[in-house]
């Protein structure tokens, strides 16, 4: 399994302050305060120091399906239909391991973030990327979808936003999606992370809530990125009683459980009574860096970012590889840039991805000449 190359770049950025952050997905953008005064509240609290209940704090796994149920109009049994898990990361590789067996297909879309790709292979299953036509309509190649789809299918994975493309899963594209769930019976995996982080009006369209669906959606979401709670490793997933009691099992064996701490300032976040606003004002801070971003790099070859943290920039038609332009970047201009290598098929090598979600607006208005100094010839 090859490196995703965020730590190699990360690690050469090293401390060094003129350097714009755009590596990694971080935000600078805090947490909602009700989440930290809750998370140092429970340091200390007998209850938050033990390795119990194993899939999660009853009240953390209510306040998801109450969260869930906003969403979607379905009410979830938080007895049975809910697992908080450490992190997404894995919350994504214990429904792999609860859904596939080695050899089957798990479809992607291409691109998508290496360390999924990886996990499907962790899991045993053989990853199939659908691309994304990013030099062309922007818009997920329904066609490749259709054609990718076997009787070795047994999981479709998708993220909307998109990572790291963060481009946004339209009504036509979510339909595609779910005839062919309901058609071959398998179900969607569901990367639910950076859901409502939605640009420009986007309607949020959670696929749970096609004809169908509901019976074929596993939820897998985290306390990250809408709530910007990084360090706090909190996961769910979310879906049928069946899959959520092998999900379960997984999750009890490969990570225990989410330290309690983490999981108050988690209930904290989710019952808040402003979360909603909480995340759109958030969201408008975030587009506010990507419409700054594209204003930067005008006239270069920027995919547009939808919603989410980040974009791609093609570098292939600078007459570069992601590699090089990534250390280019870095030397001459000061931005660390993480090369696309390894996150794809057709979306690879030629790109790099940009994370605006770090840096202030401030800092991200003196890009252009950084690109220029770093990449012309």
């Amino acid at each position: 399994m090859p490196g995703f190359s965020i730590d190699r770049v990360a690690a050469a950025a090293g401390d060094d302050p003129e350097v714009l952050r755009m590596e990694n997905m971080d935000t600078d953008v805090p947490p909602p305060a009700v989440a930290i005064e809750a998370t140092k509240a429970a340091v200390g609290r007998d209850e938050t120091n033990s390795y119990l209940p194993f899939t999660g704090n009853l009240e953390l796994r209510t306040a998801v399906a109450e969260l869930l149920h906003k969403q979607t109009g379905q009410r979830y049994d938080p007895e049975t239909e809910v697992v908080i898990t450490n992190g997404l990361g894995e919350c994504i590789l214990d429904t792999l391991l609860a859904t596939t067996d080695p050899g089957d297909e798990v479809i992607l879309t291409d691109p998508t973030y290496a360390g999924i790709i990886c996990r499907v292979r962790l899991a045993g299953a053989i990853p199939k990327l659908v691309p994304f036509n990013l030099d062309g309509d922007r818009r997920l190649d329904l066609d490749a979808l259709r054609a990718t789809v076997s009787s070795r299918t047994r999981a479709i994975l998708i993220a909307s936003p998109a990572f790291p493309s963060c481009m946004v899963l339209n009504q036509p594209e979510w339909e595609a999606v779910a005839a062919i769930c309901r058609e071959w019976s398998i179900p969607l995996l569901y990367n639910a992370a950076m859901g409502r982080i939605l640009f420009d009006g986007r309607p949020y369209i959670h696929p749970a809530t096609l004809p169908g669906m509901i019976a074929h959606t596993i939820t897998l979401g985290c306390a990250s990125k809408e709530w910007r709670m990084i360090g706090w490793r909190v996961g769910w997933a979310a879906g049928p009683a069946e899959a959520m009691r092998a999900i379960g099992q997984v999750h009890i064996y490969n990570g225990i459980t989410p330290g309690g701490i983490a999981q108050a300032g988690a209930i904290a976040a989710l019952k808040a009574p402003n979360e909603a606003e909480d995340v759109a004002r958030c969201t408008a801070e975030w587009q506010n860096r990507r419409d700054v971003v594209l204003e930067q790099l005008r006239g270069m070859a920027v995919a547009p970012a939808e919603g989410g943290w980040c974009m791609l920039l093609d570098v292939g038609k600078m007459g570069l590889n992601g590699p090089e332009a990534s250390r280019l970047l870095l030397e001459r201009g000061k931005v660390a840039a993480t090369p696309m290598t390894h996150w794809g098929e057709k979306n690879s090598d030629q790109f790099v991805r940009l994370v605006f979600s770090n840096e202030p607006v401030q800092r991200l208005a003196g890009l252009r000449d950084r690109f220029e100094r770093a990449l012309s010839r």
